[in-house]
């Protein structure tokens, strides 16, 4: 989570850079990535037996801050560092509810090819290439 939160300026402003065709095929092949993905992450799953979960822990960490006191003077004090740490935590999963979950992601991607490639046909139409 912390990290699509840093990483949500940067794809803003690449996205900024993107011509029109660009982006009108990144929108439309969007939910073929996401299959993509989940087709990939759940064959991991099964190949490892166990699924793996992101969980974040709060971490306090000692540190020293500087303080300004009301005479001017700068002075250090202890003081805590937050920093929030993402851990991967293998969790249970059920193998035939995977390879069901597998199987059907299969399907859906077969089923999206064929309108994903009309799709970015349309894209390609709409706006050539200058």
């Amino acid at each position: 989570m912390t990290r699509a939160l840093f990483a949500l300026p940067l794809l803003l402003a690449l996205g900024a850079c993107a011509t029109p065709r660009e982006s009108c095929i990144a929108s439309v092949t969007h939910d073929q990535r996401v299959i993509d993905r989940l087709i990939a992450q759940t064959q991991a799953n099964i190949a490892r037996g166990y699924a793996l979960e992101t969980r974040q822990e709060v971490v306090r960490l000692p540190d020293f801050c500087r303080v300004t006191a009301d005479d001017g003077s700068v002075r250090l004090v202890s003081c805590d560092r937050v920093q929030v740490q993402d851990h991967q935590v293998p969790v249970a999963i059920d193998l035939n509810a995977e390879q069901a979950k597998l199987t059907s992601l299969l399907q859906r991607q077969r089923q999206m090819r064929d309108q994903t490639a009309a799709a970015v046909a349309q894209c390609k139409a709409t706006y050539p290439e200058e």
